[in-house]
C-alpha cells in the first residue's frame, strides 16, 4: 500500500489487478449482473479460452473485487463456482485479518466444512441469547437484521426461479411466517461480510448457516435446519429455515 499524489491510499493489488483490459471487462460484466456469472458464463459472453477466464477471474478475487461461492440452485452435486462483484466498501483491516485468521484455521485445522457449521452454531446460540422473541424464525430474523444482512422473508416455494420472481409475497420484514408455514424462506439482500470470503467460500457461508441453526435451536427449535444458498436470487443471497414446533406447542 502506497499513498497518491493527493494523499489517497492506493490498493496496489486492486489497481494491478485492472491492468488488464480484459480483466476489467469481465469485471464490469459480473457487475451488470446479479446472481453473478460462472466461468462458462463469461466464456459464452467473452469468447475467451476457458482456462485464461479462470485465471483473471481468481486474479480478480485475489484482488478483493469479486467474490465466489458455490451456488447449487438447491440442486444436488458440487456446482461449479459462481462470481459476484464485491461489496463496495471492504471491512476494516484489523478485522479482515482476524477473520481471515479464523477462516484458515477453520480450513486447515479446524475441521473444515464441518467445524465451521459447529463454530457457527455456538456463535448463533450466543446471539440468540438475548433475544426476547418466542418465535424460533423471528428471532433469526431479528438476529440476521442486526448483523446486516438485511432479511426479507418469503414463504419457500421450492426453488428460487432464476428470473428472481417472487410468486408469493411474503410477510413484511418484521414478521415472520407462522409456525405452520413449512419451510421459509430468507433472501439476504446485504452480507456484511461478503469482503472476508476470500479464499474460503465453502467455509464461510458454512459458518454463516451453521449460525443460522445456532439461532433456531436456541430460541426453541430444537431440530431446526437451515441451508444457505449463496447468488441464489439476484443480488441476494437465499437461506431456507425450517423450523419444528417447539415441544408442547398445540398443533
Amino acid at each position: 500500500m502506497r499513498l497518491g499524489p493527493s494523499g489517497e491510499t492506493i490498493d496496489t493489488p486492486r489497481h494491478r489487478a485492472l491492468g488488464s483490459a480484459s480483466r476489467t471487462a469481465i469485471l464490469r460484466l459480473v457487475r451488470a449482473t446479479g446472481t453473478g456469472l460462472t466461468a462458462a458464463d463469461v466464456v459464452d459472453a467473452t469468447s475467451l479460452h476457458p482456462s485464461t477466464v479462470r485465471a483473471h477471474l481468481e486474479r480478480l478475487v485475489e484482488a478483493g473485487l469479486l467474490v465466489k461461492a458455490r451456488a447449487s440452485g438447491g440442486l444436488p452435486g458440487r456446482p461449479a463456482w459462481r462470481y459476484r462483484a464485491a461489496a463496495a466498501e471492504p471491512a476494516p483491516a484489523p478485522y479482515r485479518a482476524l477473520a481471515a485468521a479464523l477462516l484458515d484455521h477453520l480450513a486447515t485445522t479446524g475441521g473444515g466444512v464441518a467445524g465451521a457449521v459447529t463454530a457457527g452454531e455456538a456463535w448463533g446460540r450466543r446471539l440468540a441469547a438475548p433475544a426476547d422473541s418466542a418465535d424460533p424464525v423471528t428471532t433469526v430474523l431479528g438476529v440476521l437484521r442486526q448483523l446486516g444482512f438485511d432479511p426479507q422473508p418469503v414463504p419457500a416455494t421450492g426453488p428460487v426461479p432464476v428470473d428472481g420472481s417472487n410468486p408469493a409475497r411474503g410477510p413484511g420484514p418484521d414478521q415472520a411466517p407462522g409456525p405452520d408455514s413449512g419451510e421459509v424462506e430468507v433472501r439476504l439482500h446485504t452480507c456484511p461480510f461478503l469482503e472476508l470470503i476470500g479464499q474460503q467460500p465453502d467455509v464461510m457461508c458454512a459458518l454463516h448457516a451453521g449460525m443460522i441453526r445456532g439461532v433456531l435451536r436456541a430460541a426453541g427449535a430444537a431440530d431446526g435446519q437451515a441451508v444457505l444458498e449463496p447468488f441464489a436470487a439476484p443480488n441476494a443471497c437465499v437461506a431456507r429455515l425450517r423450523a419444528s414446533r417447539r415441544q408442547g406447542d398445540q398443533p
